[in-house]
């Protein structure tokens, strides 16, 4: 028996973008596709299963240990947890080598993986399980304390891992596994995206999809070999960190080095103590780093990818001073899977965030949809192998694809030379230390305080982070002691939600500047 649910709530093809450059050798595939196979299996079958896969400061997996620890949590899942081909399972972990196990045996047994943010709240993890109908969960017993907090009717099985559940019923699983036989076609995985408040948006990828991203910007920017180690801070919950950590070193038979709580001191010791190649952070740790390389010797390192907000040219001029290495700076977002514009050491130019990588176009529109002039700054359009497909949302699905091509929100112009400039976020979306944190969704938050009335969040400037939530409130009684209330309401937020997420800036004001219809402006809080 099958689970439709992903299926099912596609959008219509119509509403979908076009897709492009699927026809490209690369990019086919057959019609029954388990993009586990490829991954994971292949190197057991191809005699490559004593080749390290994942290391951590603590222990050392093989290919094999990864693909036989793979095979016993796909036995569970089906015997054991009664999942049936379709059901969606929550991760809920830091990066470590358990949750990467648990990734590949729920796509082995059939599953769907909802991969999540580790700092997420109880409150934000049901929005999350009610809106993508989730059955399954696998928990790092060490984050037990907010999924245990979970209540949903749709959560049938919540199984723990880290000394606990999982290790015991494991031990006497057999260590093969027949994969799920899936079409290329079927929905592997579901990203939630930033807004975990209210509906927040489900994109869904297919197996082919989870190939053909590994097929793109790995080739152009990074070639990697099975001989480089791959390292990062983002967590795998979100696809920056899974490409970077999970999909491209074992599609290539490289290794990753793990990290449950990264730091730059914490990033720079592995880099030193490993010789880690290839580094994957945000523009924030980027500028921590150059601070602190003279004490490291990170010698080994070959290639440097910035995602996840906008690369400042400062960042990118200080590390190249102080070490001689070309950070390759790159967009992408949860709708495409990963990222679409970036360079490589051959085409990069300083400032710039790169050309359209193999697989894609891009241009700049305006609001019409027509193309604009070189130089002239309007909406980023991407298409390609990849595409925002939302589950069960229709109006978002219309308003992120326009005639084909997918409309990120961010405000791009495109030089004479056909580089793509970052110049602005088309929406409200705040991009802090490489957190997205939509503007609507602090709001929803900060709304339910017994003191607030009103309240508006905007994102401000700031050097060290890039952005700062910055909260204006109106209270429903006025406070002599603002401060303290001040650091009672960003306390009480952190409790709530995650606390990456909480306002840095408040601001008590009497009343908000609107328009006539009543509709907040926005623009006038960020002066």
């Amino acid at each position: 028996m099958k689970d439709n649910f992903a299926q099912i709530n596609l959008p219509k093809l119509e509403l979908q973008p076009e897709y492009t450059f699927l026809d490209l050798p690369q990019f086919q595939h057959p019609e029954l596709l388990n993009c586990v196979d490829k991954l994971l299996d292949s190197h057991i079958k191809e005699s490559r299963g004593n080749s390290v896969c994942i290391r951590t400061f603590e222990e050392t997996w093989t290919y094999q240990d990864l693909y036989e620890k793979a095979n016993q949590i796909a036995h569970v899942l089906v015997e054991d947890l009664g999942l049936q081909s379709g059901n969606r399972v929550l991760l809920r972990s830091a990066n470590n080598p358990m949750m990467v196990a648990c990734w590949f045996a729920v796509l082995k047994a059939g599953g769907n993986v909802v991969a999540t943010m580790p700092l997420l709240r109880a409150k934000e993890i049901t929005t999350i399980i009610d809106c993508a109908e989730i059955s399954h969960a696998f928990c790092d017993s060490d984050l037990a304390e907010e999924m245990n907090l979970v209540t949903s009717d749709f959560l049938k099985h919540i199984c723990f891992y880290r000394n606990s559940d999982l290790e015991k019923l494991i031990e006497n699983k057999p260590k093969t596994f027949v994969n799920y036989t899936s079409k290329s076609n079927d929905v592997a995985l579901i990203g939630f995206t930033s807004g975990t408040t209210g509906l927040p948006k489900m994109t869904a990828h297919y197996h082919k999809d989870i190939l053909n991203i590994c097929e793109a910007f790995p080739y152009y920017s990074l070639q990697p070999t099975e001989n480089d180690i791959f390292i990062g801070s983002p967590p795998i919950g979100f696809t920056f960190g899974l490409g970077g950590l999970v999909l491209f070193p074992m599609y290539f038979g490289a290794s990753t080095f793990l990290i449950e709580k990264p730091s730059p001191d914490v990033l720079l010791q592995a880099i030193q103590e490993y010789k880690i190649t290839i580094c994957f952070t945000a523009p924030t740790a980027w500028r921590m780093i150059t601070t602190k390389i003279q004490e490291y010797d990170i010698s080994s390192i070959r290639k440097c990818v910035s995602a996840g907000e906008t690369l400042p040219l400062k960042v990118w001029q200080d590390w190249y001073d102080a070490t001689g290495l070309k950070i390759i700076d790159g967009i992408g977002a949860t709708e495409m899977l990963h990222i679409f514009i970036s360079s490589n050491e051959e085409n990069m130019k300083p400032g710039a965030t790169g050309k359209a990588i193999t697989g894609y176009e891009a241009k700049i529109i305006d609001q019409q949809g027509n193309e604009l002039p070189r130089n002239e700054a309007g909406r980023l359009a991407v298409r390609g192998i990849t595409g925002c497909k939302y589950l069960n949302r229709e109006e978002k699905q219309r308003e992120y694809v326009e005639n084909g091509w997918n409309i990120t929100g961010d405000i791009f112009r495109q030089d004479e030379e056909g580089y793509f400039h970052f110049v602005a976020r088309g929406d409200d979306m705040i991009i802090s230390s490489g957190y997205n944190i939509a503007a609507i969704e602090v709001e929803s938050v900060l709304l339910t305080h017994e003191a607030i009335l009103e309240c508006a969040v905007v994102g401000l400037p700031d050097e060290e982070r890039g952005m700062l939530v910055c909260a204006h409130i109106v209270l429903k009684k006025s406070n002599n002691d603002g401060d303290e209330l001040k650091i009672q309401i960003q306390n009480w937020f952190k409790n709530t939600a995650a606390p990456y997420k909480y306002p840095r800036i408040i601001n008590f004001v009497e009343t908000l500047p609107k328009t006539e219809t009543g509709k907040i402006q926005r623009f006038k809080l960020k002066s």
